[in-house]
């Protein structure tokens, strides 16, 4: 690990114990909460996109909000549904985002989880899909994505405004845009996938399999092969990867009551989600010593580059930031971290 950011799902509602009651709270406490990172060293500020639901949606606006007041931090995605989106609109907004952040960016995309309504990105009107679960739709339209921000000439131009047998290709372009582009694997399989494509890899607390492995080793065999596929595809350089866990540091009174004797004692769940049996990691809650010792021995955070921390925004910034900050003083220096002062986070190379 040489790096870590907050993963939100941007959660809101009036609800008794909630700090972030309306969307408009939810959108200026992320802001603040990644200024108040940015200035302790945090290196990441990711947002969880969700559709039909009180939680973060639209993405690029809050970003580029995020970017515009911090400095040296990087905002991005875990993950962009993609059956959701236009491609060339999204292709668009990425490569502005990536200038006006100066290349701060960490866009990942995926299929997407489950989202409440069904089928919904048919009211997006994104029909057509022969799979119910929309993985083709969101294969093609990531296709296309990846040429228009390669800069790609896609359409043709009107010969009355480009003259005759002119291409165009979708504006701004933002060079070097794709090395920030990360796919969202829940898989060892779409994770060599990402691999081929040249991509970074993003893994969350969940993987849509189960072999009988915790599942830190499960996650970690999902590195290797993606580095692995990567490197065989003939890639070279140092492609990213993160990994997402629930990590909180106890510090006080308050963190024992939220966090304490019941998250010690849990484990790695086995369940279903889409129609998958799959391995859900655990929750990481004791005291900076133990966490050290516990979060050295998961083979996938010591592996990736980047931890994810994910937050509950609901309890507001005052106390997201105290988590955060306790992890950076007590916790991460073990681990290898490198703060965002240091600059730029590099994956391990190929």
């Amino acid at each position: 690990m040489r790096a870590f950011g907050f993963l939100s799902f941007g959660h809101y509602g009036n609800v008794p114990g909630s700090r972030v009651r309306t969307a408009g709270d939810m959108l200026r406490q992320t802001v603040e909460l990644a200024e108040a990172v940015d200035e302790i060293g945090v290196n990441g500020a990711y947002l969880r996109v969700h559709h039909f639901a009180r939680q973060a949606a639209s993405p690029i606006p809050l970003l580029t909000a995020m970017a515009a007041r911090t400095e040296r931090i990087e905002v991005g995605t875990g993950v962009i549904d993609m059956r959701y989106e236009n491609p060339l609109y999204l292709a668009e907004e990425a490569a502005a985002l990536d200038l006006l952040a100066d290349g701060r960016i960490a866009l990942g995309v995926s299929r997407g989880s489950p989202e409440p309504a069904l089928r919904g990105y048919e009211a997006f009107g994104y029909t057509g899909s022969s799979d119910e679960r929309g993985a083709d739709l969101a294969r093609d339209k990531f296709e296309l994505f990846l040429r228009a921000i390669d800069g790609e000439k896609l359409v043709d131009g009107d010969p009355q405004m480009t003259g005759p047998g002119q291409r165009l290709s979708v504006e701004p372009h933002s060079p070097g845009l794709r090395g920030r582009i990360w796919w969202g694997a829940g898989s060892r399989e779409t994770a060599e996938q990402a691999g081929r494509q040249g991509l970074n890899l993003m893994s969350s607390t969940l993987l849509t399999e189960a072999t009988g492995e915790p599942f830190h080793a499960l996650q970690r065999e999902q590195i290797d092969r993606f580095r692995a596929a990567y490197r065989e595809a003939g890639h070279t350089g140092a492609p990213r990867v993160s990994v997402s866990r629930s990590v909180f540091p106890i510090m006080n009174e308050q963190d024992e009551m939220y966090f304490g004797l019941r998250s010690r004692e849990n484990n790695d769940q086995i369940g279903v989600i889409d129609g998958h049996r799959s391995t859900f990691g655990k929750t990481y809650a004791d005291t900076p010593d133990r966490l050290i010792e516990q979060l050295r021995a998961d083979e996938a955070v010591m592996a990736a580059d980047t931890l994810m921390l994910t937050v509950p925004n609901q309890l507001g910034v005052e106390y997201n930031l105290h988590i955060l900050q306790s992890f950076a003083e007590h916790v991460a220096p073990a681990l290898g971290w490198l703060a965002n002062t240091e600059g730029p986070v590099e994956g391990h190379t190929i």
